[in-house]
């Protein structure tokens, strides 16, 4: 089975090899996202709502109430698909935000020991400071594999220069 960690890819690609010293940062403020994912999900919630509340209004037997039911469902399960398109990192000068499906944390960049996205995860994580480790629902393989690798691979690029330029020492 092929690697799928940021550091390493099935084929090679053309250009730098990953942590090189001319690899590209992306500008910042940069937002990861998965979009492909997003952009489904959203779709469907828009379908999901439009066709329930459509039933609900063309059922000539429903009373206002049981249509106003049918409406309100119809939001709350839209909601559920909005929300499980929610996640993303933004990364800026002085750190990251990890927005998960109901979470938000804040992190400097210096909390930030190691981003890994290991072969069968289903999104990254990482490993911080504190001994414990943060899944980033907003970088992940499912629909766009080289999309979520390449995300992997600037967020951890990203992590490498900011915590160098801010004279963190590493720990061993």
């Amino acid at each position: 089975m092929p690697d799928t960690t940021p550091d390493a890819t099935p084929d090679p690609a053309p250009g730098p090899a990953p942590g090189s010293s001319s690899d590209r940062l992306p500008a910042l403020p940069v937002t990861f996202r998965p979009g492909r994912t997003r952009a489904v999900l959203l779709i469907a919630a828009a379908a999901l709502f439009a066709a329930i509340s459509l039933i609900a209004l063309l059922l000539p037997q429903l009373s206002p109430g049981e249509r106003l039911s049918f409406v309100f469902t119809a939001a709350l399960l839209a909601g559920v698909l909005a929300l499980l398109a929610r996640p993303r990192v933004d990364a800026d000068e002085t750190g990251i935000t990890v927005v998960n499906i109901v979470t938000r944390r804040r992190l400097e960049w210096a909390q930030i020991l190691q981003v890994n996205l290991r072969p069968g995860d289903p999104w990254v994580f990482l490993d911080l400071s504190d001994g414990t480790s943060l899944p980033v629902l907003g970088i992940q393989p499912g629909i766009a594999r080289e999309h979520a690798v390449a995300d992997a691979r600037a967020l951890r690029a990203l992590t490498v220069a900011r915590t160098t330029t801010t004279g963190r020492t590493s720990r061993g």
